[in-house]
């Protein structure tokens, strides 16, 4: 199972490596990863492959929500399926 996940907000020092600890503490392994920093604003996708971390989907979602506020970024997780649904043609 993979999951998609974003983050944006102003760009400070460690986001990214905040975020990848937050994967490598459930067993969230990063697969994929672009990033950009417009002028002060951070932006990055992560495809990440969840299916070894033995926290359910929502508790995990939770996990990152919290990183996020700590941070002053806002994260977003979404389930593969969910992501293939929305972009069904």
């Amino acid at each position: 199972m993979k999951a998609v996940i974003t983050v944006l907000g102003k760009d400070t020092v460690g986001i990214l490596a905040k975020v990848s600890a937050v994967c490598a503490d459930n067993d969230v392994n990063v697969i994929e990863v672009t990033q950009s920093v417009m002028q002060d604003m951070f932006a990055m996708i992560m495809l990440v492959d969840i299916k070894s971390s033995k926290l359910p989907f929502n508790e995990l979602s939770n996990k990152f929500d919290i990183a996020g506020n700590e941070m002053g970024v806002k994260i977003h997780v979404m389930h593969e399926d969910i992501f293939n649904s929305m972009h069904k043609i």
